[in-house]
């Protein structure tokens, strides 16, 4: 995710200069001295770097064979390394996501801030809500924004196809019994289990290991992130490729968001009360409610940021960035989980 919204300072002299003609200044040693670049800052970058490794290590001991001496903290501590096989290759995917957003930028001469990620221990299963670049000033051209926006996507896919493939050719193939908590189904994702596993047996699934569901999770920020809608990834290669037209379009994919939780409340309900589920209904929410929450942040960041993407400069795509955003934006078809998580 990256945001690059156009940042000017409350001062009146800044805002004027911008749109201002140059003025005629007699030579002098400070009157051509070009501005100084922001210090790159790191310290709290850093910071919350460690705390997301800790945080994803932690979302380990769910998808690991973790086997713990006993239940006290001091345990749990010493049996975190055992969670590398999902922490090391899930921390590989989102580096690579989010600095394919930083070189891009840095490429284009955009001042970008490095990664801000985002640790979330215990709530997330996957322990970490992804990261945020700031950029300062405007991305001006089409060319630009396309490649910002596909850079991070596309890196991390190049990262996270790999690691799924490894991780599916290690998992196991099992008779299924009984009610089970089953990861969310792309076509991208079919097809590449196929590739690595084969045709799976009636009344058998893939049980996944840890490397496994580290590259199913990046198929799954993947997606989220090339949603067509405001500042998200998706959003930054549908107006390079849109243009204006994107804004309308973006309140469509919005509301898809919506769509999705409603549809696994309506498929859902009436099969759970045919199997015998107490709760039908609270099942059927629980395997809609991804949607639901991704619509709500998604909600907070149009409120927070604007409905309507910043504008860029006029002018086209070039060839070959306009197929790269039309591959872009089918690959999110592809990676669209309706039922991101789900109790089958």
């Amino acid at each position: 995710m990256t945001d690059d919204r156009r940042f000017t300072t409350s001062s009146a002299l800044d805002i004027e200069a911008e749109g201002a003609p140059a003025a005629t200044i007699s030579a002098g040693p400070s009157a051509a001295a070009p501005p100084r670049p922001t210090p790159l800052r790191w310290k709290k970058n850093l910071a919350l770097f460690a705390l997301t490794v800790v945080s994803v290590f932690v979302a380990g001991t769910l998808w690991a064979p973790i086997t713990p001496e006993d239940d006290s903290l001091l345990s749990l501590v010493k049996a975190l390394p055992q969670a590398w096989p999902f922490a090391v290759p899930f921390l590989s995917i989102l580096l690579a996501h989010e600095f394919g957003h930083y070189f891009a930028a840095r490429a284009h001469g955009v001042e970008a801030s490095l990664p801000y990620f985002i640790p979330l221990p215990v709530v997330s299963p996957l322990g970490t809500m992804g990261a945020v670049i700031s950029m300062k000033g405007t991305i001006k051209s089409r060319n630009a924004l396309l490649d910002i926006g596909a850079s991070g996507p596309l890196a991390g896919l190049v990262v996270a196809i790999p690691v799924l493939l490894v991780g599916l050719a290690r998992s196991e193939v099992h008779a299924t019994s009984g009610p089970a908590l089953q990861e969310g189904r792309s076509l991208l994702y079919l097809l590449l289990r196929w590739l690595a596993v084969g045709p799976i047996p009636e009344s058998h699934d893939v049980f996944l290991g840890p490397t496994a569901m580290a590259g199913w999770a990046g198929l799954l920020i993947t997606a989220f992130n090339l949603f067509p809608v405001g500042q998200l990834d998706g959003g930054h290669v549908a107006y390079a490729l849109f243009g204006e037209k994107q804004d309308r379009y973006g309140r469509a994919a919005h509301l898809l968001m919506l769509a999705l939780f409603l549809g696994n409340v309506a498929y859902f309900t009436p099969r759970f009360r045919a199997e015998g589920l107490p709760d039908a209904l609270g099942a059927a929410i629980a395997n809609g409610m991804p949607w639901l929450m991704w619509f709500g942040v998604v909600y907070v960041m149009l409120r927070v940021g604007g409905r309507e993407h910043p504008p860029t400069e006029p002018g086209a795509l070039s060839p070959a960035r306009r197929a790269i955003a039309v591959v872009t934006l089918i690959l999110f078809v592809l990676l669209l989980m309706p039922t991101p998580f789900g109790t089958y």
